[in-house]
């Protein structure tokens, strides 16, 4: 029932690649044993992607973010120690500053090899990583109306992911690149708005009954309600190369929904708006993340995202009070400050071509800036871990984890 809240638990899922010091590019073929080692010490929690460059992980379902806290600071470590263990590296970024896709190794999937076959090139150049941020929401009806309404806000939270201005060794003049790679597949971008849960599966089943695709997994939008959990899935953001910021998200995220449901229990709704004017604020994150502002479409103007950010925060500053994240949203405010992973990756090679150093060489200091950050972020994000969540975390380890 709408009058009972939601669970809003929380699941965190990341994708990183796994870099050869030496070279600065990816490591096409590793060895089968790193990604058997971190299954072995991370269960089911850790997985392979469609690239052998590339690893995945994903916490189990978390009660509260200091929870989630704890399982991704273990995730990230334990990756990142494992694959040193090989002589490698890992970066939490969307795209790889200048490694081509053509060279990359698929993973010997059934899943992974239809897709191929399915979709073609389009899939063998998704050499991208994500995060995906699951809230628990049991009312099917539910989840499908917090969807047609939190839809306004994902270019806000897309803003403050970006990590991708990179593509095969060239700047994109793209904030999140990662996204125009990946609305060349099928059934991507912005959902529809459906009336109720039956009618998401009515339009679903045109698909299965042809044999077009299998099940829900295959949709691929921004924003879905999963097809193997009671929850909502949040698409759009690039993966933060600074694990405190993949928090903020998952935050203000599950803060926004938090929020919504409080208007529908008195009745109300945010103003829904078209496909046709919140893709342009999708177009405006992925282009200029925070330069340029996005269009508030009640007033008719464009709004520095600064300000955007601001009026974001105190609409759910009871929610995140309630949900006790105050403080990873406050975060949101040093991200603007000291720019995101896209902001500071630019700034690291402008400062290596001014100071002499060819393309190649300013690439390969961004590659080593996103080396260190990742491992930076780690130690920073653990260190803020308090003693209840350990313990909390501790209590519920055997809880279910998420598939992939």
């Amino acid at each position: 029932m709408a009058d009972k809240e939601p669970a809003f638990t929380l699941g965190i899922e990341e994708e990183y690649l796994l870099i050869d010091p030496q070279t600065r590019d990816l490591v096409a073929d590793p060895s089968p044993e790193l990604l058997a080692e971190c299954q072995a010490e991370l269960g089911k929690s850790a997985g392979p992607e469609f690239f052998r460059s590339q690893i995945e992980v994903g916490t189990p379902v978390c009660a509260s973010l200091a929870e989630a806290r704890m399982h991704l600071c273990a995730l990230r470590k334990t990756v990142t120690q494992i694959a040193e263990s090989h002589d490698l590296r890992v970066i939490a970024a969307s795209t790889h500053p200048f490694a081509h896709w053509s060279p990359q190794k698929t993973t010997e999937r059934d899943r992974y090899q239809q897709l191929a076959d399915d979709i073609g090139q389009p899939l063998r150049r998704l050499l991208i990583c994500a995060c995906h941020i699951h809230v628990g929401i049991e009312d099917p009806d539910l989840r499908i109306d917090l969807m047609n309404q939190v839809r306004y806000f994902l270019p806000h939270l897309l803003v403050l992911s970006t990590s991708s201005p990179f593509w095969q060794g060239r700047k994109s003049g793209l904030k999140s690149y990662r996204l125009a790679v990946f609305s060349e597949m099928p059934r991507t971008g912005m959902p529809e708005t459906f009336s109720s849960f039956r009618e998401y599966e009515r339009h679903l089943s045109v698909l299965t009954d042809t044999g077009v695709i299998e099940d829900g997994t295959k949709i691929w939008w921004d924003i879905r309600p999963s097809w193997r959990f009671p929850t909502l899935e949040m698409r759009i953001c690039d993966i933060c190369t600074r694990l405190e910021d993949s928090l903020t998200i998952a935050a203000l995220y599950r803060c926004l929904l938090r929020r919504l449901w409080r208007l529908k229990r008195m009745n109300a709704q945010w103003r829904r708006y078209t496909n046709f004017l919140i893709n342009e604020n999708r177009w405006r994150a992925m282009r200029y993340g925070a330069d340029r502002g996005l269009i508030d479409f009640g007033r008719r103007e464009m709004v520095p995202y600064a300000d955007l950010l601001e009026e974001l925060l105190e609409l759910v500053a009871e929610d995140a009070e309630a949900l006790e994240c105050t403080a990873e949203l406050e975060n949101a405010r040093t991200i603007m400050k000291r720019g995101t992973s896209a902001d500071r990756q630019l700034a690291v090679f402008a400062k290596a071509t001014e100071a002499g150093m060819s393309e190649r060489e300013a690439l390969e200091a961004v590659v080593d800036w996103l080396i260190a950050e990742t491992q930076k972020g780690v130690s920073d994000a653990c260190a803020n871990t308090p003693d209840a969540a350990r313990n909390q975390v501790e209590a519920r380890r055997q809880g279910a984890h998420i598939d992939r």
